[in-house]
């Protein structure tokens, strides 16, 4: 008896663990489908269910048919197409609800499958990120700035320097002083000229009856007095 028992117990412990005994020895674990292979498969199920509500709105007008063509001749046989009629509407209601469920189905794990591959290429981005500035250093950087920060006060004082003009660099204040002053000494020079003015001759005044005078004449004296003038303010 305790042999039997011991062989019924072995086998029944091998008979319903056999996931165990098979992960011993060391074989692989069935995977789940992908994704992919998931989204063909319930569009292939979609594509036969419209094909079978096709078949039964065919069979419900059908059946329809049936039932007004004997109607008033063989009543059992009209009673009999209508209540196939009704199985087949049931059937097409069911269809109908197994469609919606399959399609949430398909849209659920299209957008799952859409939100892995950008997680992926997100992923791939930051790592790639990661390994440019894992090649950079901060300290360097600083170091390049201030560099470059040199490098532009040392290009703006050499152009300084090459604008700057040649030779002799005079104070502007002390020339604009300097020509004021000689301003000042001509004008009182011109003052005391004109305090010495000679006397003019009365026959080289000019006649108190001008109607008299020919032009010409008059044009002769007007320049004779301008010279007169002109030497006496040298």
């Amino acid at each position: 008896m305790s042999k039997l028992f011991k062989g019924s117990s072995s086998s029944i412990s091998s008979s319903h663990y056999p996931s165990s005994s098979r992960s011993k020895h060391g074989h692989r674990s069935r995977t789940g489908p992908t994704p992919q292979d998931a989204i063909h498969k319930l569009r292939e199920t979609e594509a036969m269910l419209a094909k079978k509500q096709d078949f039964l709105e065919k069979k419900i007008e059908q059946e329809i048919m049936i039932a007004k063509k004997n109607g008033l001749k063989n009543k059992r046989v009209a009673l009999q197409a209508l209540k196939r009629k009704k199985r087949f509407e049931q059937q097409l209601t069911q269809i109908d609800g197994t469609l919606s469920t399959i399609e949430f189905q398909r849209e659920a794990l299209e957008n799952a499958n859409t939100n892995t591959e950008v997680l992926k290429t997100m992923g791939y981005a930051a790592k790639a990120i990661k390994g440019v500035h894992q090649n950079m250093d901060l300290d360097k950087i600083e170091s390049l700035m201030q560099d470059i920060t040199e490098s532009q006060e040392v290009a703006q004082e050499i152009c300084d320097a090459i604008s700057r003009p040649f030779g002799d660099s005079f104070d502007e204040d002390e020339l604009l002083a300097e020509l004021a002053e000689l301003e000042q000494e001509e004008l009182e020079e011109s003052m005391k000229n004109m305090g010495r003015v000679p006397s003019v001759p009365a026959s080289k005044l000019p006649s108190s009856r001008p109607s008299e005078r020919t032009p010409s004449k008059k044009r002769v004296e007007d320049h004779d007095e301008m010279q007169m003038l002109a030497a006496w303010a040298m």
